[in-house]
Order: C-alpha cells, then sequence, then structure tokens
C-alpha cells in the first residue's frame, strides 16, 4: 500500500538525506520534502518541495491535506549551539512544530510520526559512561530542554491519544553530503573539511572530549528501520537511545593523521566546551537493539575512509 511521506525540514544536515534516501526506496513522487527556504538544486530537483513553516499549524495541515500524507518525519529544529544564542526562537520552532504534527496525529489526519530526540537531553548528573535508557536527565541547554520536553510530550499522546510516534536520541552525526547546522559535536565534520584543504584545524572542544558519535549512513538507516517496524515492537514512545561509536577529537584526529600524516591540529575550546561537558561520553542502547534489532555498522575508521574518499 502507497504511504505518502512529509518531510519537514528536508534541506538541513539529516533531513536532506533522508530526502534522498527514502525517494531512493518509495519513489520521488510519493515523499514530499518541505522547508522554511529552498534547499540545493540536487534536493529541488529531485521531487516535490513545498515552502513550509512547521510552526504555523494551518500551512502544514494543507500541505498534509493536499498530499493525502500518512507518515510525517518533523527534522525542523535549532541545534545546541545555535539555540544557546535565541532561546526563545529556539524553544518556539522545537516545541510548536512537534505540537502540531502530533495534534494533526491526534485528530487521525496522519498516521505515523518520526521525531528525533537528542543525546542533549542528558545533563551534568547524568552517568556519562554507556549512559543508560532510563537515567537522570536534567539538560542544561535550551535545545536539551526542548527535546527532553518533547519526549514526554510523545509519549503523552502515544499513551492518552495512541499516536503513533517514534523516535531516537541521536549521537553527534558525521556527513560528507551535507554541512552540520549549528550543533556541538559540528567538529567531528569540519575535521575533515580543513585535513583536505588546509592540512590543519583548529578544534573548539578539548582533545580528550569524549563523546557519542555515528556516520550518517547509519542514523538514516536507523531512522528508516524504527519507522518499518511493527507497532507492537515499539516499547518505548518517548526516544530510543541510539549508539554506534564514541571518540575525542584527539582520537578522530589521529585517525586521520593515520591518511594524511602532516595533519595537525590546534585546541581552541569555546562556549560549545561546556555543552559537551553536561553529555555522555558513551550510549548503552541496548533496548534498540533488543525491542527492534539495531546495529550499527560504521566504527571511526571506518567513518574516516569514507569521509577522506568522499571529500576528495
Amino acid at each position: 500500500m502507497q504511504r505518502n511521506i512529509l518531510i519537514i525540514g528536508a534541506c538541513g544536515q539529516i533531513g536532506t538525506e533522508l530526502t534522498f534516501t527514502l525517494r531512493e526506496k518509495h519513489g520521488s513522487d510519493i515523499v514530499i520534502a518541505s522547508d522554511i527556504r529552498e534547499g540545493n538544486e540536487n534536493l529541488m530537483d529531485s521531487g516535490p518541495f513545498e515552502l513550509l513553516d512547521a510552526t504555523d499549524y494551518d500551512a502544514l495541515e494543507e500541505v498534509v491535506a493536499y498530499y493525502e500524507i500518512d507518515e510525517v518525519y518533523l527534522m525542523a529544529a535549532m541545534l545546541s549551539a545555535t539555540a544557546e544564542k535565541f532561546p526563545m526562537r529556539a524553544w518556539n520552532l522545537n516545541m510548536n512544530s512537534l505540537f502540531n504534527v502530533l495534534n494533526l496525529a491526534k485528530e487521525k489526519k496522519i498516521s505515523k510520526v518520526f521525531w528525533p530526540s537528542s543525546i542533549a537531553v542528558f545533563g551534568p548528573n547524568t552517568p556519562t559512561d554507556h549512559t543508560p535508557q532510563n537515567t537522570i536527565m536534567e539538560p542544561s541547554t535550551v535545545y536539551g530542554i526542548s527535546k527532553q520536553s518533547g519526549e514526554r510530550w510523545c509519549e503523552y499522546y502515544h499513551n492518552k491519544f495512541g499516536v503513533d510516534v517514534r523516535s531516537v536520541r541521536y549521537p553527534g552525526l558525521i556527513s560528507w553530503k551535507t554541512m552540520p547546522g549549528g550543533g556541538t559535536t559540528d567538529y567531528a565534520v569540519e575535521i575533515y573539511h580543513k585535513a583536505l584543504s588546509d592540512g590543519a584545524y583548529t578544534c573548539f572542544l578539548n582533545a580528550d572530549t569524549m563523546l557519542p558519535m555515528m556516520f550518517m549512513d547509519d542514523a538514516i538507516r536507523a531512522t528508516m528501520e524504527l519507522m518499518e517496524s511493527d507497532f507492537d515492537k515499539i516499547k518505548i514512545r518517548s526516544a530510543y537511545n541510539l549508539a554506534a561509536m564514541s571518540f575525542t577529537p584527539a582520537e578522530v584526529a589521529s585517525s586521520i593523521a593515520s591518511h594524511i600524516p602532516q595533519f595537525k591540529v590546534n585546541y581552541e575550546p569555546d562556549a560549545r566546551q561546556a555543552i559537551a561537558n553536561s553529555w555522555p561520553g558513551s550510549i548503552d542502547d541496548s533496548h534498540a537493539q533488543k525491542d527492534w534489532g539495531w546495529k550499527a555498522a560504521f566504527d571511526l575508521e571506518k567513518t574516516t575512509i569514507e569521509m577522506l574518499k568522499n571529500l576528495k
């Protein structure tokens, strides 16, 4: 049976790649991309696109009705570092867009929702090593607060109204196809670009800052596998922990240097260091493994090979 899909925030780092992958799998005409601004030429040429402000309920409802949308992937968000500069704008975008989509699902105008959470839901008092699925969550950033609130609302709408909403807590994401959008883990993409263009990089985090990371192909696959899983298999309706690898800036620099021996890194931590300090170093994703069979495919070395090969 054909399922019409709407991607909100299709021009962002994850949204762009998710759009291409879903179109490849299901056909371009049934995957509708949307964002508040137009995307790159490849995205715009690959299928239907709507200019859409996700905080405008009426506009969203109109697009859903026009295309007879069944599933929504809500990828629009203001990320951690940017959100700290514009707290109210971040809160309004991150929360109102979610309410709009959850309310459409509650009214049975759409049947399934994907909304991404993040490791930003954790805080300085969370256990940092193999952070469990259920633990202390006291986020200290605007982004983290909005994501933790979103998790609670997703679970509430599922329990109260039967909404089929699904979520994962993304770690830092690494991609060669798209640039990151103002997050605390952006260094892990920038460092590969700079290694090839300049042979040197100035990192905004300390050399020994351990953070959970994931290659974008794994993140897209996890998203689609979660959405394609049977309704009964999804036991967690807030957001699943998701893991692939954990590394420090020094470790990724060393991984790059094994391919580009002259590569040099300087460390000049900025405001993002405090955000990184409040996040876990590694994640326990055993619930995702058990419930819907999640397993990451990329480690650091495999990621470095892919990044350098494709960025060249």
